[in-house]
């Protein structure tokens, strides 16, 4: 079993203010001390690059240099895996797009959830509960844990 996390887990976490600070800072202390896989996708990892440091999103926000070294860090654990598209990747979008079908806004996820589908990884911690439209992932509450 492999696991995820969504944007929104990586810049709560990075957010000492935000009310769900303390159950993002967790999920990522778990994800971090191992042993299980842990993928960090890449459309995911410049949601979080592009928020933690737009000075209108976070306040303060952080500097390019920290919001990297955040990133780097969880990159150098052993069991934590960068995930990019794969070949077949358009064949996957569409297999996990069409039957809702995903479109607007619900594309940046349909992307990750084709990742995830591509790489094996079978759960993602989210505060969004939109990923719960595609079939085959487990999608887990930081706050609730279910």
């Amino acid at each position: 079993m492999s696991e995820t996390v969504d944007a929104n887990v990586l810049i709560y976490a990075s957010n000492p203010a935000s009310p769900h600070f303390q159950g993002s800072s967790a999920v990522l202390a778990d994800l971090a001390s191992g042993p299980g896989l842990f993928y960090l996708f890449w459309p995911v990892t410049m949601a979080y690059l592009r928020v933690v440091t737009h000075r209108t999103l976070l306040q303060p926000p952080l500097s390019l240099d920290d919001a990297l070294a955040n990133v780097e860090s969880l990159l150098a654990l052993p069991h934590v895996r960068a995930g990019s598209e794969q070949p077949g990747f358009l064949a996957s979008l569409r297999d996990v797009s069409r039957p809702l079908p995903a479109v607007g806004k619900l594309i940046h996820d349909a992307h990750i959830a084709s990742l995830m589908r591509q790489h094996g990884v079978d759960t993602i911690w989210t505060y969004d509960r939109d990923f719960r439209k595609f079939d085959g992932i487990r999608v887990v509450d930081p706050l609730t844990r279910a």
